[in-house]
């Protein structure tokens, strides 16, 4: 069984810092890319970063020079590190996974439960 456990959020005031982290266990074959993602009151998910196996990142334009996604393929965790936080940025950030969990399975994606992160002006 996979899970993916977020940690990192908090209560920040604007212009600061978080650092976020997306363990993945279980019996896991190969993780491809991982993603996170966030979703703030009232508004629908949106795409905040994502990095591939072979560390190739892209993020949105509007965390661009103040987010940075990394991920430790030998502890099959990805994180984000989050600077220059503004009141905007308030959301639940939730990581996704798409991995294999055997050589010859299919390729699957999994998300974590989130975690909250408030900026406060």
């Amino acid at each position: 069984q996979v899970q993916l456990v977020e940690s990192g959020g908090g209560l920040v005031q604007a212009g600061g810092s978080l650092r976020l982290s997306c363990a993945a266990s279980g019996s896991i074959f190969r993780i491809n890319a991982m993603v996170w993602y966030r979703q703030a009151p009232g508004k629908q998910r949106e795409y905040v970063a994502s990095i591939t196996s072979g560390g190739s990142t892209n993020s949105a334009d509007s965390v661009k020079g103040r987010f940075t996604i990394s991920r430790d393929n030998a502890n099959n965790t990805v994180y984000l590190q989050m600077n220059s936080l503004k009141p905007e940025d308030t959301a639940v950030y939730s990581c996704n996974a798409n991995l294999r969990v055997t050589r010859f399975g299919v390729d699957r994606s999994y998300w974590g439960q989130g975690t909250q992160v408030t900026v406060s002006s």
